[in-house]
């Protein structure tokens, strides 16, 4: 199973979790590191596997029954 590596931050923060998640997939993937790390919406998420540039996320509320979805996000320049 593959191995991410990622890092979980919220606009007023930075850096808050960052670590390693084996998963089946990219989704799950996904899924565990919002349950895990109480994840609210607005939080960024970069997640890649080593040797290739992470992906950039941002968690947004999809549904009123509360379901989670992480858009695709590009950083911002400086």
């Amino acid at each position: 199973m593959p191995q991410f590596e990622f890092s979980l931050s919220r606009p007023t923060e930075l850096g808050r979790l960052a670590g390693m998640v084996t998963s089946a997939s990219f989704s799950d993937a996904l899924d565990a590191i919002a349950e895990q790390a109480d994840a609210v919406e607005g939080d960024t998420l970069e997640i890649g596997v080593q040797g290739f540039p992470p992906a950039r996320f941002e968690l947004v509320i999809s549904s009123p029954d509360g379901a989670i979805t992480w858009r695709p996000t590009t950083k911002k320049a400086a």
